[in-house]
């Protein structure tokens, strides 16, 4: 008898280590292969940027970015491999917490399909699937149908050990305020080491909610806060079980919010959904292309708009995987064209009326209304924020393609920064690049989305470098001047004298 107890009857002795064992060599190996790679590339290249000095002696940064997540990370990554070398990393979370992907996103899943080669940078080594390969195998690969969202924040860990990405946690930028040429970070957080820092350049890789704040409806104003949260807000759903909850908003976010809660075992969920029919189709999807991706910011005003505008109405439906995770259940119910009208306490219970004449009862309201974007929301940028050129100061739209919500976002140059409302009062919006979702209307979903963002990168520190290059023109000429350094030595070749010139007739007889 050889299956379960081996030779003879002696039982079979399983390695549970094997596998983990064989992931770490696997995972080791692959490292050893990005290192190779990076070599090959000649990555880091020297630093190229001329120092910056400034009164006392304090040191001066060539580029700050604020955010450690896939942002972040990819921008430092492509501004390294530029040569620019003097910069700093800083994010306000946690190591290993960066960005949404263990905090308030709640999907199981992600969006994306598993080929996309996200952050990479170009470097096969560096994507998703030859992570995933190392542990698991190709076979294993085969099989995956969609990336489970903790997974990938695994990946994102493993990116910034193996790009040895010097991120700084633990620290929150203040305020952005201008100093001369120069822009003077105030800093808080266990994580700081010092109260503030002198840049050149910051680069705002601040993520889904980085260039504006949570969308909350003002029919909460009225309600206690413990009776109300928002999708991005951290959820206690363990205090939902047996509770009556409401969700509003049939997007992503309030679908993977109202499948946390039933899954806590909520008594019934139900969502409030304004539309009169479910969003079926991801439109950008249909159209995402390299071509899309490098035409968008050339497409001139109207375009832009008239492709935003319909993105936006049209809206990007849920996943079908997190809407099944939601309708699988017998307690849970999706109401079409109810918009929420009102919302007050009566008693303990939140008594919620409709646009459709009717009210719903329950016990907590989630809001799964998404981001705005809003540059007068960040506090970064107190005292100017209102000096930002927005979409809204720019373009009028035709009648019938009115959009508010997209007359928001800052209308941005091609290097990602911002424009003044009025040339001449704020110059130094000109040293702060959007890398964040407030930059889709000008530039498309270039620094923020999975498919672009490699791209973005490379187009973000392309343009620093331009920028920084330009700004210091004259110290560069004068090194093109001073440099000396022969490549011929002398000994090379041995100089001769021309030949005397032959008589006519001797030329002749020749």
């Amino acid at each position: 008898m050889t299956n379960s107890t081996g030779h003879q009857g002696r039982p079979m002795a399983f390695d549970v280590q094997a596998p983990l064992q064989a992931a770490a060599a696997g995972l080791a190996e692959l490292e050893q292969r990005v290192r190779d790679e990076l070599a090959c590339l000649c990555y880091p290249p020297s630093n190229w940027v001329v120092p910056t000095s400034a009164e006392g002696e304090e040191k001066v940064h060539d580029v700050v970015v604020i955010g450690g997540g896939m942002c972040g990370l990819v921008a430092s990554f492509a501004l390294f491999g530029a040569g620019i070398q003097n910069i700093r990393i800083f994010d306000r979370s946690p190591t290993g917490f960066e960005g949404p992907w263990l905090t308030y996103a709640r999907m199981e899943t992600l969006r994306s399909p598993k080929q996309l080669t996200g952050p990479a940078y170009g470097m096969a080594s560096l994507t998703f699937r030859a992570w995933y390969v190392a542990q698991f195998g190709n076979d294993t690969w085969a099989e995956l149908d969609k990336i489970p969202r903790p997974m990938w924040m695994e990946y994102l860990r493993w990116y910034r050990k193996v790009l040895d990405l010097p991120v700084e946690n633990g620290v929150e930028v203040k305020t952005i305020v201008p100093e001369g040429e120069l822009m003077r970070l105030t800093l808080s957080g266990e994580g700081a080491r010092e109260k503030s820092v002198l840049t050149r350049k910051v680069v705002m890789a601040t993520g889904r909610d980085g260039m504006g704040h949570p969308s909350i409806p003002g029919f909460v104003d009225g309600l206690p806060r413990n009776y109300w949260a928002h999708s991005s807000d951290a959820i206690d759903f363990a205090a939902l079980r047996g509770k009556r909850v409401v969700v509003v908003g049939v997007g992503a976010s309030a679908v993977d919010n109202a499948a946390e809660a039933l899954e806590a075992g909520a008594a019934e969920v139900r969502h409030l959904i304004r539309r009169k029919q479910m969003p079926c189709i991801n439109k950008l999807m249909g159209i995402g292309s390299f071509g899309f991706t490098a035409a968008f910011p050339q497409l001139g005003d109207a375009r832009r708009w008239q492709i935003m505008n319909y993105s936006l109405r049209t809206q990007t439906p849920a996943p079908r995987g997190s809407t099944m995770r939601v309708s699988r259940h017998p307690n849970a119910w999706f109401h079409f064209d109810a918009a929420v009208e009102k919302a007050e306490l009566d008693g303990d219970e939140i008594v919620i009326s409709t646009s459709q004449g009717k009210a719903v009862r329950c016990d907590f309201l989630i809001l799964g209304t998404g981001f705005g974007v809003d540059p007068l929301a960040r506090k970064e940028l107190d005292g100017y924020a209102d000096k930002i050129l927005l979409w809204q100061d720019r373009f009028t739209p035709p009648e019938g393609q009115e959009n508010t919500e997209l007359g928001n976002y800052p209308y941005l140059a091609n290097d990602f920064t911002f424009l003044e409302r009025e040339p001449g009062q704020a110059p130094w919006l000109a040293n702060i690049h959007s890398f964040n979702s407030g930059a889709a209307a000008s530039l498309g979903k270039m620094s923020g989305d999975i498919p672009g963002i490699s791209e973005g990168a490379a187009w973000l520190a392309r343009e620093i470098a331009a920028k920084l290059y330009s700004e210091n023109f004259g110290q560069y000429w004068q090194r093109l001047l001073d440099y000396d350094t022969p490549e011929l030595r002398g000994d090379e070749w041995t100089a001769s004298p021309l030949p005397d010139e032959a008589p006519a007739a001797a030329r002749k007889q020749a």
